[in-house]
């Protein structure tokens, strides 16, 4: 009978070690892995901007920025929207803030006649102290 008794007290204390090395493992390579892949998240819209010389203010934050893809889709705030959703989108970003800057990324495939309707919808909305085409430096 005693023999018994310490068999099923021994089962019970084999297991007062857990190993953590592989957990910590797991959790540093998900956050290397989530490290490396969310800053690639924030550039989903592909647009090709056109070339130039001038160089762009160093100063100058882009927090507002609208997108115009080759298709003439507009995106602002990483959302697809319509021309009356971005004036309304960008009076509540801008409320109460005044002199801002607003950057246009138009893909060069982009009509020409849109993007010109863009920014004068843009140049209505209060706040804004400029509207700024972006471009890609020129190399070579």
């Amino acid at each position: 009978m005693r023999y018994t008794r310490n068999r099923r007290f021994r089962r019970r204390n084999a297991l007062h070690d857990i190993p953590l090395t592989p957990l910590i493992d797991v959790a540093l390579t998900l956050l290397v892995i989530f490290m490396v892949a969310s800053p690639m998240l924030n550039n989903v819209i592909k647009v090709s901007l056109p070339k130039g010389n001038v160089q762009e203010d160093a100063h100058t934050t882009q927090e507002y920025v609208v997108y115009v893809d080759e298709n003439n889709t507009l995106f602002f705030d990483g959302k697809s929207m319509n021309d009356a959703d971005i004036v309304k989108a960008l009076k509540e970003a801008l409320a109460g803030k005044e002199d801002q800057v607003v950057f246009v990324k138009a893909d060069e495939a982009a009509r020409y006649g849109s993007i010109l309707e863009l920014i004068d919808t843009i140049k209505d909305v209060g706040g804004i102290k400029h509207v700024a085409l972006a471009t890609q430096q020129k190399r070579g």
